[in-house]
């Protein structure tokens, strides 16, 4: 299937996080991602190992295909430090790791396209973490 056939693989919102995670997944840096279980709406499937995707830039391009090889439903509590590690953003412990992601969910960019202004996160909130693989690179 042609690129612009796959569905989306955005990470963060445009801007300049979205261009480092970018740029991280295109060094091969950043193998994972996590994304919270309550983004996801009541149609909207859960990614799953083999889904190919185009991974999107912040000028809305695809820069290349990405191919899940791993999906896991867990608490947030439970994220281990490969994971963390992997996500390419230079965390060296899970706390690193949790406190940026929990700055960013609980931003008002997340909650504005939520619409939960009283939305929190504790241990057991369910997140969706992905492994992924780069296919193809795009030019």
């Amino acid at each position: 299937m042609p690129a612009a056939e796959l569905p989306p693989f955005e990470l963060a919102f445009p801007g300049p996080l979205r261009d480092s995670l970018v740029a991280a997944v295109l060094s091969g840096a950043k193998t994972t991602t996590t994304s919270l279980h309550a983004s996801y709406g009541p149609d909207e499937p859960l990614p799953r190992s083999g889904d190919r995707c185009a991974l999107i830039d912040s000028a809305g391009r695809p820069v290349a295909v990405v191919e899940t090889t791993e999906v896991r439903v867990l608490p947030l509590g439970a994220v281990d430090l490969r994971h963390a590690v992997d996500e390419g953003e230079g965390h060296t412990t899970v706390a690193e790791w949790r406190a940026d992601h929990e700055e960013f969910w609980l931003g008002p960019e997340c909650r504005a396209e939520r619409a939960d202004p009283d939305f929190t996160l504790d241990d057991s909130s369910l997140v969706v973490t992905e492994r992924f693989r780069v296919t193809e690179r795009l030019d």
